[in-house]
Order: C-alpha cells, then structure tokens, then sequence
C-alpha cells in the first residue's frame, strides 16, 4: 500500500513538472515570439515611419527623431526645454527635485537670468517650460509662447524678418490634440531644420 502510494505521489508529481514546462514553453512562445512577432509586424504595417523612430532623415542621413530633443546653443536656432538627462534618450529622466527644493530654486533662477539676457524680455515673460525638466528630459516640444520669445534672437542672427520667423512657428505648432488635450505647441527639431532649408 505504501509502494503504491508512493508511486502515485511520483508520477503525480512528475506529470505536474511535465505540464508546468509545458506551459512555460507555451507561454513563452506565445507572449515572447508570436505577440512580439505581430506587434512589430503591425507596427511597421500600419505605422512604419513611428515603429522606426519618427526619424528625420536628409539624403539617407540621419538628423534626429521627432520625438527626442536636441541641444541647440548657436543663436540662429530655437532651443529646447533643459534636460536634466543631457539630452540622451539612453539616460531619460526628471530632476527628481521637489519643488521646495533650494538647489532647484537656484537651477531655476540661473536659467532666468540667462534666458532673460539671451532674448532681452522680463523674467516675468519666460515662460516655464523654457527654465523647468521635463519629465523625460528629451521632450521635443516646447509652449508655442517659449517659441516666440526667441524669435527676435533667431530673426537677427538668420538675417530675417521677425515676421518670417513667425510664420515658420504657426506652421510648425501642432494644435492640442483632440483640441482638448494638452496645449499648442511647437517641435524645435522640425522647426529649426525647416530654417535651416532656407539657405539651401
């Protein structure tokens, strides 16, 4: 009685072994080949230029993506959100500072005091995207207020009109999507090499 017990408990627990592997190689088939394998697939069906990155390419060269900002420091281009992340997509991240923080009271104020001499207005007109982290520390966007307080900056060093460069803002702002969700709002990437175009 006991020997036969015993080698029920044996084969019990080796058909239990048997269909957990089983099912581990079912699962990992399903979820980790096949899902992956028609996600992708879709992706680059449906929508091939984002399931690659939404790059921007000129004469088969890659100049960026519409989706990672840029560092822009040479006064004929727009310039994006600071990033606490250096700007690569490697590494994205916030400040992780809170808001009573003094460290980032000061960060705050020296980009102030930069953007404020930059394109000569009032701190009180820089907007806050302009001296703030986004979350992610590559957002590519900016408010399109942001956009055209650099204008009369980039205008003189394109040798533009102001009015010309404005034009290029309301073409590349995109409208809040749904026309309800987040705000207008401009891609530096985009705009800065539409400028850029001009002088080819």
């Amino acid at each position: 009685m006991n020997t036969e017990t015993h080698q029920n408990v044996d084969l019990s627990l080796s058909s239990l072994i048997r269909a957990s592997f089983g099912l581990t190689l079912v699962a990992l088939g399903l979820c980790g080949f096949v899902y992956s394998s028609a996600a992708t697939g879709l992706g680059q069906l449906i929508f091939p230029e984002q399931a690659n990155g939404s790059l921007l390419i000129e004469k088969n060269h890659v100049l960026g993506s519409r989706l990672v900002a840029q560092p822009f420091q040479q006064a004929q281009y727009f310039q994006a959100r600071p990033s606490a992340a250096h700007y690569d997509p490697m590494n994205m991240a916030g400040s992780n500072m809170a808001r009573t923080n003094p460290d980032l009271h000061h960060i705050v104020a020296e980009r102030l005091d930069k953007i404020a001499q930059q394109e000569h207005v009032e701190k009180s007109k820089i907007p806050a995207d302009l001296v703030t982290a986004s979350g992610s520390g590559i957002d590519p966007e900016i408010s399109v207020q942001s956009a055209m307080i650099q204008v009369k900056r980039v205008a003189k060093a394109r040798h533009l009109t102001e009015e010309n460069v404005v034009q290029f803002v309301e073409e590349y702002t995109t409208q809040a999507t749904f026309g309800i969700l987040g705000q207008p709002r401009v891609n530096v990437l985009e705009l800065n090499l539409a400028l850029d175009q001009l002088g080819k």
